[in-house]
């Protein structure tokens, strides 16, 4: 099975050598679920009262990127887009997220990140949750699709096509999706670790393998990570990306964190994926790796609604600190991240950058990093953010940031600007609009809160960003390159009216 075009392969293999690899650094991206920037003590020390020192040391010795977005602002089209550098609202997928039995979303000649990076002579694994769909089969040869199967609706022995494995990853172990979607069993590469033979419940009943509980996955994820990282030698760089299942639902910290926190189990999970992030980090300085390894620590999208965000807020804890909105929303605190990067070889420890970035920015990045060419075809809505790195300023051709909700409205941010094409939050959250206008526009300076709608008063911005927002929609990237097909019509202004 060829999963690239051979015209890419040939020129990726024409610029391995172009950096040695004492130059190249290691890359290791963990991705926590449904974290909110204001959970981080060091990103919120006024409104945040959870502990989260491990974070706060990394934030410390390395760079903190304080106006970083994901692309969406719910789990598997964030995902979509770190791996591919590609809005996922230009594939089949522009709305909601893929279930554990759907099918694979990413294309097999689609470029990815650990594609791009094992022709430049990375070692490349991944760890943790995928939700990005995978090719499992009935018995009977059929696709699977949707939230739940019976035990014996699932091929539990046949390859598991489509997923990391098949996409650049050397190595995987982990879970089809969030751990409140079945099926509940590890996998290692392409294949079930065991079979499901039970079901088991963990908000959605689904097949289960016996021995799997959702409570054990957290510290199992940082295990595996910290055992990878032990095996690797410094005269060749490795990527390793880490998909955290926390704190998404269901918050289940283990028994050393319960009570913890003093907030409640959303607190002591907090605490839990902090501890699991120093992990990870104290096996790179363990195994001697800490000078020349890139840690990038972020999350999918902006604290859910499951955290019991009121209670929270009642107890002095903020987890989208002063961002209006949570998880799914287009206002910032659906799509408003923390992202935190330590680098000792390349930064200066206590950094703090405004620019503008987003979770799709790891494509170009990684490969301005491990010196390749990135193909035209290819991480179209990605920009490099390493020039911030070391202070410099970051060399756009992408004028701004696109934001989308979960049910698939459209915002666009440009300098201090933000356009909202919608009334609401395009999410989950339910606040009434303070006017009537088709829209909101807010000065992302002067009022981060979005309170002040000015729509009405800036019709001029309003149209320079919608023109913006359409250009960057049909010409199928955000960046400057040839004009390239989405995988399927766009409707960028769904329920607007100008």
């Amino acid at each position: 099975m060829q999963l690239f075009p051979k015209q890419l392969l040939l020129a990726f293999a024409c610029c391995a050598g172009a950096l040695n690899a004492a130059e190249r650094p290691n890359i290791i991206y963990i991705l926590a679920d449904d974290l909110g920037y204001g959970d981080v003590q060091a990103l919120n020390p006024e409104q945040g009262k959870i502990a989260t020192p491990k974070m706060d040391q990394l934030a410390a010795d390395g760079m903190v990127f304080t106006d970083a977005h994901s692309n969406s602002s719910v789990c598997t089209p964030t995902r979509y887009g770190v791996l591919t550098g590609r809005y996922n609202w230009r594939s089949k997928k522009q709305s909601g997220v893929l279930f554990g039995f759907d099918q694979p979303l990413i294309q097999p000649d689609r470029l990815t990140v650990p594609a791009l990076l094992k022709k430049q002579g990375y070692n490349t694994a991944m760890i943790g949750k995928w939700h990005l769909g995978l090719g499992l089969e009935t018995p009977g040869g059929k696709p699977t699709s949707g939230k739940a199967a019976k035990v014996d609706g699932v091929d539990w022995g046949a390859r598991i096509t489509g997923g990391p494995f098949d996409l650049g990853f050397d190595y995987w172990y982990g879970t089809a999706a969030s751990l409140d979607m079945p099926p509940y069993i590890w996998i290692e590469n392409d294949r079930f670790i065991g079979e499901c033979t039970t079901i088991k419940a963990f908000h959605r009943p689904g097949p289960a393998h016996a021995d799997f509980e959702a409570i054990d996955v957290l510290p199992e994820i940082g295990n595996k990570s910290a055992e990878y990282i032990g095996k690797q030698k410094e005269d060749q760089p490795f990527f390793m990306y880490v998909a955290l299942t926390s704190p998404h639902a269901p918050i289940i910290p283990t028994g050393e964190w319960q009570g913890k926190s003093k907030l409640g189990d959303y607190g002591d999970f907090v605490m839990n994926t902090d501890s699991v992030i120093g992990v990870i980090v104290d096996a790179v300085d363990a195994a001697g790796l800490a000078e020349n390894t890139i840690i990038i620590v972020t999350s999918d999208n902006g604290c859910s609604k499951v955290a019991d965000i009121p209670a929270l807020k009642k107890q002095g804890h903020f987890p989208n600190a002063q961002y209006r909105g949570s998880k799914s929303d287009l206002w910032d605190g659906g799509h408003r991240v923390p992202f935190i990067v330590r680098w000792p070889a390349g930064i200066k420890a206590g950094s703090i950058s405004s620019e503008l970035i987003c979770l799709t920015d790891l494509m170009a990045t990684s490969a301005e990093l491990a010196g390749a060419d990135l193909p035209e075809t290819a991480g179209e809505d990605s920009v490099s953010f390493a020039p911030a790195l070391k202070g410099g300023a970051i060399e756009s051709t992408r004028k701004g940031v696109i934001h989308h909700s979960v049910g698939g409205q459209f915002a666009y941010r440009e300098g201090k600007w933000k356009l909202l094409l919608t009334k609401g939050s395009g999410g989950w959250t339910k606040e009434p609009m303070s006017d009537n206008s088709p829209g909101q526009l807010y000065d992302m300076e002067t009022d981060p809160g979005e309170m002040k709608n000015l729509y009405k008063s800036h019709p001029e911005i309003v149209q320079r960003l919608l023109s913006q927002l359409e250009s960057d929609v049909e010409n199928g990237r955000s960046t400057a390159g040839p004009k390239v097909s989405n995988d399927t019509k766009v409707n960028f202004s769904k329920g607007f009216k100008k």
